[in-house]
């Protein structure tokens, strides 16, 4: 394992919160099947989150819980602790809006078994003996989730940030399940970069797993929309297409193009740290308000 690249600043103390899982429950009986009203396209391309979470999050808890043992620093243990909570409980809130749609006429089943093979099979465990072959493999995981976990937190501030879906009239519930979400990918951006660099840092296994993990979202994503696009009922010829997609980010319905461009050379750069993305202040305002989130501090989560 290199240890000649250069380490990335830590965060600064005060943006240090402990983290803690929310367990919060929606009800989704009064969403819509479009939930962003008069636009199919918005709607389904963030509904691809619904297919590929709850499997990619598994994922995440399933090898967070082999690395522990390699953590050698009790502040970093307690946050991948407390983010291994927090991304058990996305799993199993996006699984609940699966049942939804299948209610309304959109079965998600063929998509989801080929993203729980992708998951569970060619990234899950394999059968290599103990040692060095079965450590390569770990860390490339835990760098692909750091990879991922840029994009997540990038989406997150975004939807944090996307007034124009208020001001289109999107669903309530299904904003709060975002913006809880994105508010604490936000609140946990920096551990599982913290975690790479602790356990191993190498640029160039950050720079490969970032390609592999960009390339895969991409490919799984507009799958994903394609897919929800040709099923939706209502729809006779439903189509998704990347000029759909740059439109609606002009529209500020979702991310733009160009600031997904931008992200890149970002978490390229030797210096890069994830608390310079986003606003800890913001995700922390936002769970404060969240009805979901309150409900479950009322519960006792």
């Amino acid at each position: 394992m290199s240890n000649t690249h250069a380490r990335a600043p830590r965060p600064v103390e005060s943006e240090r919160i402990p983290l803690k899982p929310r367990k919060v429950s929606f009800s989704w009986e009064d969403t819509p099947l479009h939930w962003v009203p008069g636009d199919p396209f918005t709607t389904h391309t963030i509904n691809v989150l619904h297919l590929l979470l709850p499997a990619g999050e598994r994922w995440f808890v399933h090898v967070y819980k082999q690395v522990l043992p390699y953590i050698r620093d009790d502040r970093l243990r307690e946050d991948v602790i407390g983010f291994i909570g927090q991304e058990a409980m996305h799993s199993q809130a996006h699984d609940e809006v699966l049942p939804h749609l299948k209610e309304q006429g959109l079965d998600p089943t063929p998509y989801t078994a080929q993203v729980d093979w992708l998951f569970e099979k060619l990234l899950g465990d394999r059968t290599l003996p103990p040692g060095r072959a079965r450590r390569w493999w770990l860390m490339e995981r835990v760098a692909l989730i750091a990879a991922i976990e840029h994009y997540t937190a990038f989406l997150g501030d975004w939807v944090l940030n996307a007034e124009e879906l208020d001001r289109r009239g999107a669903d309530p519930t299904m904003l709060d399940l975002l913006r809880w979400h994105g508010a604490e990918e936000v609140e946990h951006r920096s551990v599982a970069f913290d975690l790479f660099m602790h356990v191993d840092g190498g640029y160039a296994r950050r720079v490969r797993t970032w390609a592999t993990a960009f390339s895969a979202l991409v490919f799984l994503w507009q799958r994903g929309a394609r897919f929800f696009m040709a099923n939706d009922p209502t729809l006779l010829d439903g189509k998704a297409t990347f000029k759909d997609f740059h439109v609606r980010g002009r529209r500020g319905v979702l991310p733009t193009t160009g600031a997904m461009v931008r992200s890149i050379p970002r978490y390229l750069s030797r210096t890069y740290h994830p608390s310079q993305e986003g606003s800890t202040e913001q995700a922390v305002a936002y769970l404060a308000s969240s009805p979901a989130a309150l409900a479950a501090e009322k519960g006792g989560a």
